[in-house]
């Protein structure tokens, strides 16, 4: 049976002065857009087993604002991985790696480029949009995976959607 991987770059973040790249916090219109994420996958009935997050500021506020939209309890199936934040593609495939066996669709939130990159190696001839982005923040992507995630292969992937917060309707 195939899993699902959902990409989510994280929401809108803030640059305070003085403030380290890990500690920045996300702007009013990130967490409302990672709210709306949530709610949208609940919607579509796309619930996650299981959400790996980066933990920087502002992924970590994402991943939780999108388990309050899901109506998740983040102890249940929020996870945080050091690995995620400034990583590669060979990181994240390891992260997917090492998730438990039992999850049918993992949701990582994390930065760019590494999602990006792990996106386009997964999934052959995707194309970032006119705005030249491809993950943009608070931007999910949703791709069919091979059953076993420990050797992911380039190119296996399927793209099911991508979907950006700012095209749900959002108030800001």
């Amino acid at each position: 049976m195939a899993r699902e991987l959902l990409l989510l770059r994280h929401g809108k973040s803030d640059w305070p002065e003085g403030v380290a790249d890990f500690n920045r916090p996300l702007k009013k219109r990130g967490k409302k857009a990672a709210l709306r994420i949530g709610e949208w996958l609940l919607e579509q009935q796309l619930c996650p087993d299981w959400i790996v997050s980066s933990p920087a500021q502002r992924a970590s506020e994402t991943a939780e604002k999108l388990c309050k939209g899901l109506q998740l309890k983040k102890r249940q199936v929020l996870h945080f991985d050091d690995r995620i934040y400034e990583s590669g593609l060979d990181t994240l495939k390891q992260v997917l790696a090492d998730c438990p066996d039992f999850p049918q669709r993992v949701l990582l939130v994390g930065h760019n480029p590494g999602l990006e990159q792990l996106l386009m190696d997964l999934v052959e001839g995707v194309q970032a949009e006119a705005d030249g982005k491809l993950l943009a923040t608070a931007t999910l992507a949703r791709l069919r995976l091979p059953d076993d995630w420990r050797n992911l292969k380039t190119h296996c992937g399927q793209l099911l959607s991508i979907t950006r917060a700012a095209s749900l309707d959002i108030d800001t």
